[in-house]
């Protein structure tokens, strides 16, 4: 793992934050959504977000 600031953790801190609450809306949306074409689309914003999330989380020297 690279050394890390302060501000280089809170500033990851912020982001994973991020990552994680638009990974649930997304999928909250996947899920409320009656079109299937929008449905899978926010399903594939949703792993986005969620692979985003796992990316930052092991550079935190977390395991994903």
């Amino acid at each position: 793992m690279t050394n890390l600031t302060a501000k280089d953790l809170d500033v990851l801190s912020h982001v994973l934050t991020a990552e994680e609450m638009a990974c649930k809306k997304a999928r909250i949306y996947a899920n409320t959504l009656t079109d299937a074409a929008l449905a899978q689309e926010m399903e594939r914003i949703a792993s986005q977000h969620a692979a985003r999330f796992s990316a930052l989380y092991t550079i935190l020297g977390g395991k994903a």
